[in-house]
């Protein structure tokens, strides 16, 4: 009996050791930020398999009404790139990166190692919209989110045959005075006073 336990739990350890887990990263430039200005939302990608980032696709969705553009900027590293473009609201359609390795031919570009910068959103407020929490969410892209590749044996690992994290940032808006001042006085005469 004990032999029988014993042989599954190295079975188990077994497939637990062969896991392949991926995992998209976004990090804000700044957490505050005021109704008229920009940050940068850079994107990073890791995996405990391979050794640098191959490619991959995904794309933002927010609650972000006050968002009034957004542009995508690729890692250096990343040389064919597929740009979805900002669909409004503070979402962006999808976006393909990648680069091309070959094992002794075409080694993986410097900056791609895992746990590196994918790239970078520029995102500008709308000034007149006034929201006053955004939450940035990462959406797994399609055929795969993240592929990697081991730089000595060439091998190949995608997101789609593995677990994949997908991560997301908060960021909060401060409105101006002039805002807040008004929503103050719009408390006040809301009031009655009873007497």
């Amino acid at each position: 009996m004990n032999n029988v336990i014993l042989a599954a739990a190295i079975a188990g350890s077994a497939s637990a050791a062969s896991a392949q887990n991926f995992s998209l990263s976004i990090v804000p430039s700044t957490t505050i930020i005021s109704p008229s200005s920009s940050f940068t939302l850079s994107v990073y990608g890791d995996a405990d398999v391979g050794t640098h980032l191959l490619g991959g696709a995904f794309s933002i969705d927010s609650n972000g009404d006050c968002v009034q553009s957004m542009q995508w900027t690729p890692a250096a590293w990343s040389a064919f790139n597929t740009d979805g473009g900002y669909a409004g609201g503070g979402d962006y359609n999808q976006v393909v990166f990648g680069q091309l390795v070959i094992p002794g031919i075409f080694p993986p570009a410097p900056g791609s190692e895992n746990g590196s910068l994918i790239g970078s959103f520029f995102v500008q407020m709308d000034p007149a919209i006034g929201d006053f929490s955004i939450n940035f969410q990462l959406v797994a892209g399609s055929p795969f989110t993240l592929e990697t590749v081991d730089a000595v044996t060439g091998d190949t690992y995608q997101s789609s045959s593995g677990n994949l994290t997908l991560g997301s940032a908060t960021v909060s808006v401060i409105p101006a005075p002039g805002v807040v001042s008004l929503l103050g006085m719009g408390g006040l005469m809301c009031t009655r006073r009873r007497r």
